[in-house]
């Protein structure tokens, strides 16, 4: 495209937006993404920061390069961004037989840090780091100012590395050390993290200004940029001008296009999907709450009432399994809330439907929770303060409800105890998509199939059950690379994954599992069997885990030996004991954070540490990221240095239109190696146990 040609074209569309009518948005767009992902104009970043809670999905693609990149603001100051870059005029390998005719894949990892938000006089200022952790293709650092004026967003910054890459400024730290005057050139292993590189090397000022049209849908970008493109990943590319110009249009709000022209020779174009984690929701289909009209019984429970109350505990409260009893003057209730995420719902209508049918003599409530037959938490209610409450205070006399959260209370058996009984067995069939992206053979891969599962209890407490997996469509016959790594010395404990994805049918897990609550927020386990689709063993854990406390922590022992690929019912001559003890924490500073810190053996028989850190959003989505560090070092780990890895947890009443407690989990692990590796438990006490946080639930 010839320079006057776009410039013409940029007048037009500043002209017509001029012209055009301000409407169809109540509010400005707002802050757009940049090529790589993350707020930014296109090739620069800008200080700015999307709404807490924004995911966007990137796509950008130009003769050089495609950007694939997903962002997450986790924090209102924090935002973080994984990118996928094809890296189109390099193949992925110089073996054709190994990964054809694919073209080179990047993968990556960027931080951007708010120092201050903008003020009167003050610009919004940021700093961050783009590539962290990876190979180092357009590893950066830049500190960076933006500040409005009208519908004028001006940016100005400093950056190093692929950001500062024309040097047009001195280095600042150089004159304070001489190792940040040099920075090492070439790039590095996968998977590896940059932070011995960081603010070092050639420097150079970059700006730009974002102008929100009057037509609200359209904004235009205009940048200066800090890069000469003479040490690409791609080649030494020509650049012919430093100021790229660029456009982004909002179809919704959910939705951006844009196109821009960069280094004076070069068309890029993509567009952004959107979504907020604080925001999702789902409209439900929900039985009404049961409305307030007391018929006091006598003091001895009634059959018909009794009877009404637990069909209507179970199929409006959501309490599987109801039990109710009379010891004294108190009522209780046990069962496993199955239906509301929110607990405390299902409290609320429990309350009102024994209200409507209370004996006399009656002065306290009690509903007990109970998950896998594990009682979480007790709340009690005084039926005066009740009574009053839904009655309707005088105005001006409003109390808060006598109720509260206690450690579970068993009454034992009573005369006067009636029940629905729990069902023994449970079965599912669910589908499963596995997915590998970015790999050498091919950048997408898959296998699509179905797992079957089934559940008996034998006893109160022991719960044997299993899953078959059945493969119906995948492109797995493409891998070409057993996985074996030629750079590390550790057993093979993870890295054989492409030799199991081959069974067409196989039991991923099949075992027995005791469960019992031990009292003053102690829980245990024990369990045998197919543990996991690679190890078979046996096990337990204990976790203590107070009520409505910020902390808990749990301790599990396992004896494991790897499944043999070939008959997965049979092991391989591989066995070791692995197991941590793990603390959880949920910070008083940072809402919904939860903190879990984890030493132990791993089952390569390294040992060392794993934390977890993961941040949980309105809607319930909860997104994490994990690293483990061992005392195998980087050479004996091989590519990657260390394991490190993300995640996202969805709950699956966003997709649903009836309330329900399950969840489904997406993983995404940069690179698959056998250090730092935790068996795959399929049951964890402190997820069992959430009905005891009241803030996590």
């Amino acid at each position: 495209m010839k320079t006057n040609m776009l410039l013409s074209l940029l007048a037009v569309c500043v002209a017509s937006a001029c012209q055009a009518q301000a409407a169809t948005w109540g509010e400005p767009i707002g802050p757009s993404q940049s090529d790589f992902g993350g707020v930014g104009l296109m090739q620069v970043p800008t200080a700015r920061m999307a709404k807490e809670g924004e995911f966007s999905l990137n796509y950008r693609n130009n003769d050089q390069y495609r950007f694939y990149s997903a962002s997450l603001m986790l924090f209102p100051w924090l935002e973080t961004t994984v990118r996928y870059t094809d890296v189109r005029t390099r193949l992925y390998s110089r073996v054709e037989g190994f990964s054809g005719d694919q073209s080179y894949k990047d993968k990556a990892f960027d931080l951007k840090l708010r120092l201050w938000q903008e003020g009167y006089w003050l610009p919004e200022v940021a700093v961050g780091t783009r590539d962290l952790g990876g190979t180092g293709l357009f590893d950066s650092e830049y500190l960076v100012a933006t500040k409005a004026w009208g519908p004028l967003d001006f940016t100005l910054g400093i950056g190093w590395g692929y950001l500062g890459n024309s040097g047009n400024i001195n280095n600042p730290f150089c004159s304070y050390d001489d190792k940040f005057c040099h920075r090492r050139s070439g790039f590095g292993s996968a998977g590896s993290v940059n932070g011995d590189e960081l603010f070092k090397g050639p420097a150079s000022i970059f700006g730009g200004i974002e102008y929100q049209t009057p037509w609200q849908p359209l904004r235009l970008k205009l940048e200066y940029e800090g890069n000469d493109y003479q040490g690409d990943y791609a080649g030494k590319l020509e650049q012919r001008s430093k100021v790229n110009v660029g456009a982004i249009y909002r179809l919704t709000d959910w939705a951006d296009i844009n196109a821009s022209y960069e280094r004076g020779n070069t068309f890029t174009f993509g567009f952004t999907l959107r979504s907020n984690f604080n925001a999702l929701s789902t409209h439900h289909l929900d039985s009404s709450r049961p409305g307030y009209h007391p018929q006091p019984q006598p003091e001895t429970l009634q059959h018909t009432a009794v009877a009404n109350q637990l069909t209507q505990l179970k199929y409006n409260a959501g309490l599987d399994a109801p039990n109710l009893q009379v010891k004294g003057r108190t009522l209780y209730v046990t069962g496993e809330q199955v239906k509301y995420r929110d607990t405390q719902e299902g409290v609320d209508r429990a309350n009102v439907i024994l209200m409507n049918d209370l004996p006399e003599n009656i002065d306290t409530l009690r509903v007990t929770q109970t998950r896998y037959n594990l009682p979480q938490v007790t709340t009690e209610t005084k039926v005066s303060s009740l009574r009053q409450q839904l009655e309707g205070y005088p105005l001006g006399h409003e109390q808060p409800l006598a109720q509260r959260r206690i450690n579970p209370v068993d009454p034992g058996k009573t005369e006067q105890g009636y029940y629905i009984e729990k069902g023994r067995f449970s079965y599912g069939i669910s589908p499963v998509l596995n997915q590998s992206v970015g790999g050498p053979e091919s950048f997408y891969m898959y296998q699509a199939g179905i797992n079957a599962n089934a559940d008996y209890w034998l006893t109160q407490h022991l719960l044997v059950g299993g899953g078959v997996f059945a493969n119906l469509a995948n492109n797995y016959d493409k891998f070409n690379y057993d996985g074996r790594p030629i750079d590390s010395s550790l057993p093979r404990v993870r890295t054989h994954i492409r030799d199991y994805v081959e069974n067409n049918v196989y039991v991923n897990n099949l075992q027995a599992n005791w469960f019992h609550y031990l009292g003053n927020g102690f829980y245990g386990q024990m369990y045998g069997g197919y543990l996991e689709t690679m190890y078979g063993g046996v096990g337990a854990e204990v976790l203590y885990r107070p009520l409505d406390s910020s902390w808990a922590v749990g301790v599990d022992a396992n004896y494991v030996k790897q499944r043999d690929w070939d008959n997965m019912m049979k092991f391989t001559n591989y066995k070791a004991p692995t197991g941590h003890l793990t603390a959880y924490w949920q910070p008083w500073f940072m809402n919904n954070v939860l903190v879990k810190m984890s030493v132990g053996e791993y089952l390569a028989k390294d040992k060392g540490g794993t934390i977890d850190v993961s941040k949980r959003f309105d809607s319930g989505v909860t997104v994490g990221a994990y690293a483990t560090l061992t005392n195998v070092s980087g050479d004996e780990y091989g590519e990657g240095d260390f394991t490190k890895g993300f995640y996202i947890s969805v709950p699956m009443d966003l997709f649903t239109v009836t309330h329900n407690r399950g969840r489904a989990q997406v993983n995404w692990t940069p690179l698959t190696r056998d250090g730092g590796q935790m068996l795959g438990r399929k049951y964890q006490l402190y997820d069992m146990t959430s009905d005891r946080d009241i803030h996590f639930r």
